[in-house]
C-alpha cells in the first residue's frame, strides 16, 4: 500500500473537493460520508475537520458519533462487561442508525435525522431533538466498525493504527476491545472496504493512500 504524507487540513479539504462532485448514490439529494476507525484513531477530529472543509464550500453538514447510538447497558453486558465479541456485535445500535441516520436520507426521504439516540452516562434516551439536513447536504457518521455493514457511504475513510500503535493510543481500562478490531480487521478488511486509507500511527504524520480511482 503506497502511503502520501499530508496533514489533517490538508486530507479533509481533499476529501471534502472529492465529495463535492460526487453524485449521492440511489440519485437521492443527501451524501452520506463515513469516517471508521478506533477510538484511539481520532474519527471525531478528521469528521470535524471535514464538515468544517464542507461548509465551506456551502453544503449543510450534520456531524454524528456513533457513541450516540449505543445500545441499552442491558444489553451492551449481556455476556459482561468486557466481551470483545458483543463489542463487535451487540454495543452498536445498527437498526436505529439506519431507522434514524440513513433511512431519512434515502431518495424520497424526509431529512430529519436524529443525531444521537442514548446516553450512554446515564444509560437513558438522550431525548435529542431531529435535526432536518437540507437537500444538497451531508451527513458525516464517525466511529468504529463501520464498514463492511452495508452502510450505503458515497465516500467511506478508513483510519488505520498498526497493532502495536493500537495498543499504545488504547487507554489501558479499554485494551480488552483489542481483540474485536484484530477480528474486524481480519474478517472484514475494512481498509478494502474504504475509498481512502489514513496511516495514523503517529497523529502528528498522518499519510494516506489517496482517494480510490485517483491517480
Amino acid at each position: 500500500m503506497r502511503l502520501e504524507a499530508i496533514t489533517w487540513d490538508r486530507l479533509a479539504e481533499a476529501l471534502a473537493a472529492h465529495a463535492d462532485g460526487l453524485t449521492p448514490q440511489g440519485g437521492g439529494p443527501w451524501l452520506r460520508i463515513g469516517v471508521d476507525g478506533a477510538p484511539a484513531a481520532g474519527t471525531g477530529p478528521l469528521a470535524d475537520r471535514l464538515a468544517r472543509a464542507l461548509r465551506l464550500r456551502g453544503r449543510p453538514v450534520l456531524v454524528v458519533p456513533t457513541e450516540g447510538f449505543l445500545r441499552p447497558a442491558s444489553l451492551r453486558y449481556e455476556y459482561g462487561r468486557r466481551d470483545p465479541d458483543s463489542y463487535a456485535q451487540g454495543w452498536f445500535d445498527t437498526g436505529a442508525l439506519w431507522r434514524e441516520v440513513f433511512g431519512p436520507l434515502e431518495p424520497g426521504g424526509t431529512g430529519r435525522v436524529l443525531p444521537d439516540l442514548w446516553d450512554p452516562a446515564t444509560d437513558r434516551a438522550t431525548r435529542s431533538p431531529y435535526h432536518r439536513l437540507p437537500e444538497g447536504g451531508a451527513l458525516v457518521l464517525h466511529g468504529p466498525l463501520l464498514l463492511g455493514r452495508w452502510y450505503p457511504f458515497d465516500l467511506a475513510v478508513h483510519l488505520r493504527l498498526s497493532p502495536g500503535a493500537l495498543l499504545r493510543r488504547t487507554d489501558e481500562e479499554d485494551r480488552w476491545t483489542l481483540p474485536a478490531f484484530a477480528r474486524y480487521e481480519e474478517e472484514t478488511a475494512p481498509a478494502d472496504h474504504a475509498d481512502a486509507v489514513v496511516r495514523a500511527d503517529d497523529p502528528r504524520h498522518p499519510a494516506w493512500t489517496g482517494l480510490r480511482g485517483e491517480e
